[in-house]
């Protein structure tokens, strides 16, 4: 197999290929090529010896790369982008789901296709529940990733403080409110932006429609059960959902009204098993990924018989 990773951070793939060969894994089974997408990705695509595409990435992308192993009838499976909703309905232990929020929104700086990129949260509980977020969110430790106590570490580069900026830029011009952060960490060098909430954001919000890859979340209220499937369901995406709620048969219901690839309830969106099912539905991705899954997917399936009568 051939590994071409991003070239914003492409060690860990590097390393990890030498860690295999060190390990035993015959040399030319493993190979790490490093390159602008564009041209080094668009290569290994429309390569005649390559026979399936897997990518992890972004939606553009991942549709391009469909496109051109399409022309060529390849397989692909693709884990793209996502805007995955965490509901708070109104008997969700707000302590405990706070709690996990702000685990699922601000973990890895919210750089995860499985963060929880947008809170929709009961009317009856949503002033509370905002307002004990970001008090939680205000006391994250933001710093180094190399530092034990680091809670929020950096963005990737400065492309993606540019588009927090513009993300908390369009909501506060929608009226939505900063109830914490709405900044980049002042004084600090490095690609820091404080972690964010949020409130009172219009469905129309970029912040409600883009994904953020970063630790601005918003949230936005809802009335009832069937106002929360219809927002949880209202953009291209579909990956992963949280519900939080007291009554199972509550979540169950409105588990399967949402369109993803998984729902969790009472466990934030980030969550994942390797050895179950993951991936998504609508324009966050096609097949899954997980062990056992993941090899089907890889696996052709070939029919050999034979007629022992002869002919």
């Amino acid at each position: 197999m051939v590994i071409k990773p991003t070239s914003s951070a492409p060690f860990t793939a590097w390393r990890l290929a030498e860690h295999a060969i060190a390990a035993g894994v015959p040399a030319g089974v493993i190979n790490v090529v490093i390159g602008p997408g564009g041209a080094v990705g668009a290569a290994l695509v429309e390569h005649p010896s390559t026979r399936l595409i897997t990518f992890t990435g972004s939606t553009e992308v991942g549709k391009g790369i469909a496109e051109r192993a399409g022309r060529h009838a390849k397989r692909v499976i693709l884990e793209l982008g996502g805007m995955d909703p965490f509901l708070v309905l109104d008997d969700a232990p707000i302590g405990a789901t706070v709690a996990a929020a702000v685990r699922g929104a601000f973990g890895y700086s919210g750089q995860v296709c499985t963060a929880s990129k947008r809170l929709l949260v009961a009317e009856s509980v949503a002033d509370e529940f905002a307002r004990k977020l970001a008090h939680a969110a205000s006391e994250l430790r933001v710093g180094p990733a190399l530092e034990e106590t680091t809670q929020v570490g950096p963005l990737i580069d400065g492309a993606a403080l540019d588009r927090m900026d513009g993300l908390v830029g369009d909501a506060v011009g929608r009226d939505a409110r900063v109830l914490t952060g709405g900044r980049r960490r002042p004084g600090s060098v490095g690609h820091f932006y404080e972690p964010t909430v949020l409130d009172a954001v219009p469905r129309g919000a970029r912040v409600a429609l883009e994904e953020p890859f970063g630790p601005v979340v918003p949230v936005l209220r809802f009335r009832d059960d069937e106002e929360a499937i219809e927002i949880a369901n209202s953009t291209p995406y579909g990956l992963q959902a949280a519900v939080y709620t007291n009554d199972l048969g509550r979540a169950f219901r409105i588990a399967r009204g949402i369109r993803a690839g998984g729902v969790h309830i009472n466990d934030p969106t980030n969550l994942r098993w390797d050895a179950l099912p993951f991936g998504g539905v609508k324009e966050s991705g096609l097949g899954r990924e997980g062990l056992r899954y993941a090899m089907q997917e890889m696996t052709e399936v070939k029919l050999i018989s034979v007629n022992f009568a002869g002919p």
